[in-house]
């Protein structure tokens, strides 16, 4: 893998994590490299879901199709990194 390649996966990564992170409801306490890992862990799994189950990934442009199959990805991730750490945020009934 190229630097370029390396780069690329970590801004994809930020990014997915980011939007994985404003998916699930609460706060998560999560630090940045926690989410990046989680993000570009997403990002690889989307893309094999989203060609398992049939989404158009040779699309010009944006895929948004692989895109929001990520995300979810995602956001199931960031979930369970919070439970799992005890970062998220706790109920106060």
């Amino acid at each position: 893998m190229t630097v370029t390649g390396i780069i690329t996966a970590l801004i994809v990564g930020l990014i997915v994590g980011a939007l994985g992170r404003l998916v699930v409801p609460g706060r998560q306490n999560l630090p940045i490299w926690l989410t990046i890992v989680v993000g570009v862990v997403a990002a690889l799994l989307g893309t094999v879901l989203a060609n398992a189950i049939g989404v158009s990934t040779d699309t010009p442009g944006v895929d948004w199709g692989e895109l929001v199959v990520q995300v979810i990805v995602a956001a199931i991730g960031v979930a369970i990194v919070a439970a799992v750490t005890g970062r998220g945020r706790r109920s106060t009934l």
